[in-house]
């Protein structure tokens, strides 16, 4: 998240026929032998062109129902991070061809605005998330220039493995 609590957000098209569209943060799949922070760091690069060298512990995970149509799998796993950065403007450099399809647009979200947009989002808990960790970066005696966000990566619950198509979530945060 920027300063002013903004996170990152992209507006894609689930990977399915029904399309359906939902504000999102980056991120993506793990991929097989890395793990969820290997997984959040690399894909926070490939999908915003942001580098940073770690995510921190866990703050926050969720299993889940895997209800794309063309799935090959039916549950999944996320792991949410907590990294800080300043706003800065996503590259689409290495982005997969599905993602030039599916992300349609991208946009700075405050937790106030992101429940207020009428707009359809995932994870439900972000909002909660962005506040709480906002609150606790403004009560913080110090501030410093490292990126810190709310990274999401998921893995197939049953496997150990989620397919690269799927999405480890970056939402960042950053005391006023």
């Amino acid at each position: 998240m920027d300063p002013s609590g903004a996170a990152l957000m992209f507006f894609t098209a689930a990977p399915d026929s029904s399309r359906w569209g939902r504000w999102i943060t980056p991120g993506g799949g793990v991929d097989p032998g890395e793990s969820h922070d290997q997984a959040a760091i690399r894909e926070l690069f490939e999908e915003t062109g942001l580098v940073i060298d770690g995510v921190g512990e866990s703050v926050f995970s969720i299993d889940f129902d895997v209800a794309w149509d063309a799935a090959d799998h039916d549950r999944g796993h996320a792991e949410y991070y907590v990294v800080r950065c300043e706003r800065f403007e996503p590259v689409s450099t290495n982005w997969t061809e599905s993602e030039h399809v599916d992300v349609t647009a991208h946009r700075w979200f405050t937790a106030d605005k992101l429940l207020h947009s009428g707009e359809p989002f995932e994870p439900y808990d972000l909002p909660r998330l962005l506040r709480q960790y906002a609150e606790a970066g403004r009560a913080s005696s110090t501030v410093d220039d490292r990126a810190e966000a709310v990274v999401r990566d998921a893995a197939g619950a049953a496997t150990g493995a989620y397919p690269t198509t799927a999405r480890a979530e970056l939402a960042a945060e950053w005391p006023e």
